[in-house]
């Protein structure tokens, strides 16, 4: 089963930044393990949202043309934790794109303050050799992320956002 852990997208400027919020619910299934009754966001999800959100910009910035995996996170700080009932803004740039993969900086912003920061590097896969060796089904751009960019970039249409 894969995870989708951003909500929507609320701005996107194509092969430059993006923004996405996650609503943390109680009734969310970690909750119900990770320090049970007192509902704490695993920081290994907080960076799988921002990574969902640059890996996205990343390959769209390429037209998805290769897949896009993560790499490596090159650094990340929490300043805080995560609870249930708040919303997480997550905040990326695309800083290097190369054909070897992208890198994006990000941040998580919890009530307009920021509450994390990761610096991340995607690798590329040409299509080919990624579906040979990993199946399509691997790749978090087959289904519903697209169905979330897409979703931005109609609300962009309609009411002028950022969307791009």
């Amino acid at each position: 089963m894969r995870w989708i852990w951003i909500d929507r997208f609320v701005e996107f400027e194509s092969g430059k930044r993006a923004k996405a919020v996650k609503n943390l619910s109680a009734a969310e299934d970690h909750y119900a393990q990770h320090f049970p009754g007192y509902p704490v966001m695993p920081a290994t999800l907080i960076l799988e949202g921002l990574a969902q959100t640059g890996g996205i910009l990343a390959g769209e910035a390429n037209a998805f043309r290769e897949k896009v995996v993560l790499g490596k996170i090159n650094k990340a700080r929490f300043s805080r934790e995560f609870l249930a009932g708040e919303t997480l803004e997550y905040e990326v740039e695309l800083v290097h794109m190369r054909p070897e993969g992208a890198t994006v900086v990000g941040k998580v912003l919890v009530e307009g303050e920021v509450a994390a920061e990761a610096e991340i590097f995607f690798a590329h896969l040409d299509q080919s050799r990624s579906k040979q060796a990993f199946g399509e089904s691997n790749f978090v751009f087959t289904g519903e992320m697209k169905h979330l960019l897409d979703q931005a970039r109609r609300a962009g249409a309609t009411n002028h956002g950022t969307v791009v």
